[in-house]
């Protein structure tokens, strides 16, 4: 479906001019939200078992299996314009949650990408078969994402930011475009009006944005690579404010694949995710995703 087109519709009928529709687009993603629920055919499958290619081995970090989070058949879900998504097969995620969070090391996540065609079986499955979660269904809908320092105040968005939690960058970030954009917020209410937030719970969101912590931490290491390398030289008064500017540029560049919450008993909340750089999930090569997860007490 043409979303984009659909906002503009929209938004013409509206009386915002076609410019400021453009400009608005191009902070705009949508995200696919998976829940469970009856309402729509199923898209993917949370704990259980999954199915595998035929003689492959279940994922392993090394030491032992990886624990199966979930799967999605990538052709019953919505097509989201800009998202290079295959347009079949099935996308299978493995993620050591707690390990990974602990040190940060790739091998603890796994996407496996199978192709529409091969030949697959219920995998049999680590040996403590009670680490298994239960197997059910989950159902798709499209939400509207903005970055954090566009997000509008919303009471029912645990994600949000207020404005006092932004950087000085991400608050000029903001003005700017409010200057440029005279119609924002009628634009962003029309947005979540076609795609609005479900305040129910969600398994999880395929595409959208990468949290913010996330990215700052690629555009860290980034510049400290640099600098390694002689390529730049940062005086430490400058530091933070290379960083915002490298963070900014690196949100363009990267997309959520995956990202959902995972239960625990030692945390007050658990969060998993999948990123990938959007010329990496285009080209089909989904073995470039990065995995990271994130505990909080």
């Amino acid at each position: 479906m043409d979303h984009q087109g659909q906002l503009r519709r929209a938004a013409l009928a509206s009386g915002i001019p076609d410019d400021e529709v453009s400009r608005f687009i191009q902070h705009l993603r949508l995200s696919i939200r998976l829940s469970g629920g009856s309402s729509g055919g199923p898209v993917g499958q949370f704990g259980g078992l999954p199915r595998l290619p035929v003689g492959i081995d279940w994922p392993s970090d090394g030491i032992g299996p990886l624990p199966f989070i979930f799967s999605v058949d990538c052709a019953a879900l919505p097509r989201v314009d800009g998202f290079g998504l295959p347009a079949d097969g099935t996308l299978v995620f493995f993620l050591n949650h707690r390990q990974a969070a602990a040190t940060g090391e790739q091998r603890y996540g796994r996407v496996v990408y199978v192709p529409v065609g091969t030949d697959t079986e219920v995998a049999a499955g680590p040996a403590d078969h009670a680490s298994v979660d239960k197997q059910y269904d989950v159902v798709a809908t499209l939400r509207a994402e903005f970055p954090d320092w566009l997000d509008e105040d919303d009471e029912d968005d645990e994600e949000h930011e207020d404005e006092d939690d932004l950087s000085s960058f991400q608050q000029q970030l903001a003005r700017d475009l409010k200057r440029d954009l005279p119609h924002l917020d009628e634009l962003r209410t029309l947005a979540k009006g076609l795609w609005p937030s479900d305040n129910g719970y969600a398994s999880a969101c395929i595409g959208g944005y990468v949290d913010h912590e996330v990215i700052k931490s690629f555009a860290e290491q980034t510049l400290a690579w640099r600098e390694k390398t002689g390529e730049m030289v940062i005086p430490v008064a400058k530091w933070y404010s290379h960083v915002e500017a490298e963070t900014h540029r690196l949100t363009s560049e990267w997309v959520s694949l995956a990202r959902f919450p995972v239960e625990n008993e030692h945390y007050y909340r658990s969060d998993g995710s999948f990123v990938i750089r959007h010329d990496d999930l285009v080209a089909g090569r989904l073995d470039k995703a990065l995995s990271a997860a994130e505990l909080i007490p």
